[in-house]
């Protein structure tokens, strides 16, 4: 039973192969070979390949004598098929000799014929085709002459007349092909000589606003050359000069932060070149010849918008690069005056252009352009002039500004925004002048001696005076030698003070301010002086740490004087300014409340250097608090500071009465209150009778340097007041209740009175 399901399952296997792909069998094999009897499937595989080889075999023996029968039938086919072959070709032969001289005479009569009617078509048409090769030919000649305006007048007149005539040839068609070629190439041409103009502008644009500027600078001295003669032939009551001040104006500072310089416009010729020579224009630097004739193309092509378009887009893009400064634009004023000047030529080249040509640009288009640049230039400036330190420098900058805002006045430009950013950069211009003015200030105060001025010959006296506005009817009855009360930083500040008057004033020249708005800004300017610069100098030099009380007092004495000629600086700015010093709503100068805070500081720094001296030497007392009996005379230490508050105060003469009264009650109402301080520390248990004498005798000397009366003004013994609370001291059963006061607590008292019974106490227990 196993042996029939197996050939059974050997047969569908064998089905399988021979009914399925190759690629799909390697499972039906691999079946055969997990089974057990693969050799029975081999066996039966072989009988299969037998019997299918039997059948092949049969086919064949069935099929083969129809296979040869067929063959023979075809190499007799093949015999009969090369004969006929053979008379084919010869009679192919034999046609062809025959019909070759017929076709050769045929062909040479043909050619004739055709050669005949070519050469009669030929004559015809070069007959109406010869204008079309002559116009042709000008045009040739007139491109080469580089006449285009002419050839594009051939090109019109080749394309409507004589093209159309000739009729429709290859040689018209090529030449009809190649006029819009023709044109492109005149279009071309004159656009390169468009190129070449604009660059040649861009090149010539720093020296076209170079001499603009000139033009416009040599036309401002000749409005000033006729102002100032007809001011001289009205009597000359206009502005006055630096040298015709009086006899306090400062003459030849050279120590000066700001330089003297002309108040006019910046110098922008050589000074050895001849200012009556004439300065060439725009048209004369540069030819506009080529965009004259580039215009006249492009109209007559039709392509005017396409020119006025590029042109305008071109010179755009060479407006921004105009108006890019270089980055260290602002470290020199030829990096300036370069920017100017290329600005300046770019705007007469395009005014040139807007008055020589009939709408290539329009006043709109330049307005526009100049709004840009006016943005863009005021941005720059704004940006580089922040970083300017030198006053000269930014002055020079002021007065190049003026220059090219005037020259492009003079071209129909609205400049007014230049000039209110000049208003800005003259703040810019005082917070510099102020930087320096301090350094100017700082240097003046420390290398000041802090001494009277010594004058030996009326020449000395006449130069200081000169000046500084002094006057002293007293000194000047004192023969020389003699000493001026105050010391040199005295005029040597009035004379900075003036100087910066003179900056603020050159600044705002040429700005078109009236005289009350310089008035008004010089004013302004002076007062940031007065109260920040000049006022934190000075404070500087009193809070320094190696001043001394001579010194003090002599700032004192000098800030006095100073504060006495502030209302000759009023007098010099209405001066300059020819504005009424009286004139409503003017401002005043800060000098006065200035040089008053400056003494007020110097005496309380007096005020505090004086108890600080007093506090060194009380820190020398060592008083033996359980001492039997006094030394019989004042403390050494005391003798000293005595001695040194009788010179102190003897300094003291110069100074107003109620500053050396305040400082000498001040100092001994600090001399009480320190010594008190000493019975009250809290290392004094007790207190003898001979240290308590020894204290009285210092009291004593203290009211005794009071009842001398060191500083003169005080009424009768006010001095002697600032002790009164050491004189209580004295041992007494019950102190009095002011004592308690001065103490500032009833505790104090209780104190003071607790340690010297105590140490009466202790004394006299020892004398029993």
């Amino acid at each position: 039973m196993a042996s029939v399901e197996t050939a059974a399952e050997h047969d569908r296997i064998l089905r399988e192969i021979e009914s399925t792909d190759t690629n799909c069998i390697g499972p039906t094999l691999r079946s055969v070979y997990d089974g057990q009897a693969h050799g029975l499937f081999m066996e039966k595989l072989d009988g299969r390949i037998r019997n299918h080889d039997r059948e092949i075999e049969k086919m064949c023996n069935h099929h083969f004598q129809g296979f040869v029968d067929s063959i023979t039938e075809l190499l007799k086919v093949r015999a009969e098929a090369q004969k006929l072959k053979s008379q084919v070709t010869e009679t192919n032969t034999k046609l062809q000799d025959d019909g070759k001289e017929i076709v050769t005479t045929m062909e040479e009569l043909k050619q004739c014929r055709v050669q005949q009617r070519n050469i009669a078509a030929t004559i015809e048409k070069l007959t109406r085709c010869l204008p079309v090769l002559q116009m042709y030919s000008k045009l040739q000649e007139q491109m080469k002459a580089k006449r285009y305006y002419p050839a594009l007048r051939t090109l019109e007149q080749l394309e409507q007349s004589c093209l159309p005539q000739a009729g429709e040839y290859r040689f018209c068609a090529i030449m009809a092909e190649n006029i819009p070629c023709l044109r492109v190439h005149i279009r071309d041409v004159s656009m390169s000589d468009l190129k070449d103009f604009l660059e040649s502008i861009r090149k010539h644009s720093d020296k076209i606003g170079e001499t603009a500027m000139k033009q416009a600078q040599q036309q401002r001295s000749l409005n000033s050359a006729g102002m100032q003669q007809q001011s001289q032939q009205r009597g000359g009551s206009g502005r006055r000069v630096r040298k015709e001040m009086p006899v306090t104006e400062l003459e030849g500072q050279s120590s000066s932060p700001l330089s003297e310089q002309d108040s006019g416009i910046l110098d922008v010729e050589d000074e050895e070149e001849d200012e009556e020579e004439e300065v060439p224009g725009a048209q004369e630097l540069v030819d506009f010849s080529p965009v004259y004739r580039c215009l006249h193309i492009y109209t007559v092509l039709g392509a005017r918008d396409t020119f006025e378009h590029y042109y305008r887009k071109q010179r755009r893009k060479q407006a921004r690069l105009v108006l890019q400064p270089h980055s260290n634009m602002h470290e020199t004023l030829d990096g300036y005056r370069r920017y100017f000047n290329q600005i300046v030529g770019f705007f007469v080249v395009e005014d040139h252009v807007l008055h020589t040509t009939q709408g290539l640009v329009n006043r709109a288009y330049v307005e526009e352009l100049w709004e840009m640049a006016l943005s863009k230039t005021i941005a720059a400036l704004r940006t580089h002039s922040s970083y300017c330190t030198d006053p000269d420098l930014v002055l020079d900058l002021k007065n190049l500004i003026v220059l090219f805002a005037d020259t492009l006045q003079g071209y129909g430009f609205t400049v007014n925004q230049l000039f209110d950013m000049l208003l800005e950069m003259r703040d810019q211009y005082g917070e510099i002048l102020l930087k320096k003015w301090a350094l100017s200030f700082r240097q003046i105060l420390d290398q000041d001696n802090y001494s009277p001025i010594p004058v030996a010959s009326q020449e000395e006296y006449h130069s200081i005076t000169s000046h500084f506005p002094f006057q002293d009817p007293e000194l000047d009855k004192t023969p020389f030698p003699k000493k001026l009360p105050f010391s040199e930083f005295v005029p040597k500040v009035y004379c900075q003070l003036k100087e910066f008057i003179y900056a603020c004033l050159k600044f705002s020249e040429d700005l078109h301010l009236s005289s009350t708005e310089i008035d008004d800004m010089i004013r302004k300017s002076t007062n940031l002086l007065l109260t920040r610069t000049l006022s934190n100098c000075l404070q500087y030099a009193i809070k320094k740490k190696n001043v001394g009380l001579a010194e003090l007092v002599q700032i004192i004495i000098n800030t006095t004087h100073l504060e006495q000629s502030c209302h000759y600086l009023e007098e010099f700015i209405s001066y300059i300014t020819n504005v009424p010093p009286d004139t409503m709503n003017a401002t005043k100068l800060y000098g006065t409340s200035t040089f008053k805070d400056a003494r007020h500081a110097a005496e309380e720094e007096i005020y505090t250097k004086l108890n600080q001296k007093i506090d060194q030497f009380l820190q020398l007392a060592d008083y033996d608090w359980m001492a039997a009996q006094g030394a019989g005379q004042a403390s050494d230490y005391l003798s000293d500071l005595i001695a040194f508050l009788c010179s102190t105060f003897a300094v003291f003469t110069h100074l107003p009465g109620k500053v050396a009264q305040t400082a000498c009650m001040s100092a001994c109402k600090h001399l009480s209150t320190s010594l008190l301080q000493l019975l009250l520390e809290a290392d004094v248990r007790q207190v003898s009778m001979g240290a308590l004498q020894q204290f009285n005798m210092d009291v004593k000397e203290c009211e005794r340097f009071a009842r001398a009366g060191p500083v003169p003004g005080f009424q009768g013994d006010t001095l002697l007041l600032a002790f009164i609370d050491l004189r209580q001291t004295k041992f007494t059963p019950h102190p009095p209740p002011f004592f308690a006061k001065q103490c500032g607590q009833p505790g104090r008292v209780s104190v003071a009175k607790q340690r010297m019974t105590d140490g009466l106490d202790a004394g006299g227990g020892q004398d029993e």
